[in-house]
């Protein structure tokens, strides 16, 4: 997976003079996988580099249109869309069935078990394909999105949640009251400072109830049944290198 990746700074949102848009929440489909991955490449690189088609774009594209489809069964991409059907922004939580390697291991090396222990067996997720369009303005399309990603990490207090976090949007989310642990060194990953990092559900939670209202009505936030763990996962024996809880 590429990192999570949004808006420049929050000094980019204007609180005060918004233009909101006439947009919906929609689940994506599998057969708009490839639309989300051009969608989010040419947000990374607009935000951060102002170049619309880089040298790798396409083998970029590729690499995360690959990665969604094989992350498909257990995860649920959302995407606000435009009248016109036009993507402008979207976000994806995955549940890992601890099989997959995940991205924090794939680009970081972080096995996400060395971090939370194995005992008692937690609920593990990843955030990501979070990209915004960098026309938007709507603070509150940055809320919805966040919302509906961490809407079943919310349902279990043993909950936690892993991205590959830009430095910028790692003060956004700071900002906004999420609390986030980063758990290694940054590199210089898609054009700009990338962090891994974690969340917990009692991170999440405050912001979650905060502004769960933006999308009650909208859309459901619970209708897709994630795959279930298999017991050979379960272990016996603690192993916590990061405090979360």
């Amino acid at each position: 997976m590429k990192k999570v990746q949004v808006i420049d700074s929050f000094e980019d949102i204007n609180l005060t003079d918004m233009t909101f848009q006439k947009n919906y929440l929609q689940v994506l489909t599998i057969n708009e996988t490839l639309h989300l991955a051009e969608f989010v490449v040419s947000e990374n690189f607009k935000h951060h580099t102002g170049d619309n088609n880089p040298d790798d774009f396409y083998a970029d594209v590729n690499s995360i249109y690959n990665e969604e489809v094989k992350f498909f069964e257990n995860s649920k991409t959302y995407v606000s869309k435009n009248r016109e059907g036009n993507i402008e922004g979207a976000i994806r939580v995955l549940k890992w069935n601890y099989s997959d390697v995940l991205p924090i291991e794939k680009i970081f090396g972080i096995n996400p078990l060395h971090i939370v222990g194995m005992s008692p067996l937690k609920s593990i997720w990843h955030i990501g394909r979070f990209a915004i369009k960098k026309e938007a303005s709507d603070v509150n399309l940055f809320k919805k999105l966040m919302v509906c990603a961490i809407a079943p990490i919310c349902e279990q207090k043993n909950s936690v949640a892993f991205a590959e976090c830009d430095s910028k949007l790692l003060r956004v989310l700071r900002i906004l009251g999420i609390e986030v642990t980063v758990i290694g060194e940054s590199i210089n990953y898609l054009g700009s400072e990338t962090i891994p990092v974690c969340m917990s559900y009692e991170g999440l939670i405050g912001f979650y109830n905060k502004n769960k209202h933006l999308v009650s009505g909208e859309m459901p936030l619970n209708t897709q049944n994630y795959a279930n763990l298999p017991q050979s996962v379960v272990f016996d024996n603690q192993r916590t290198n990061y405090p979360l809880v």
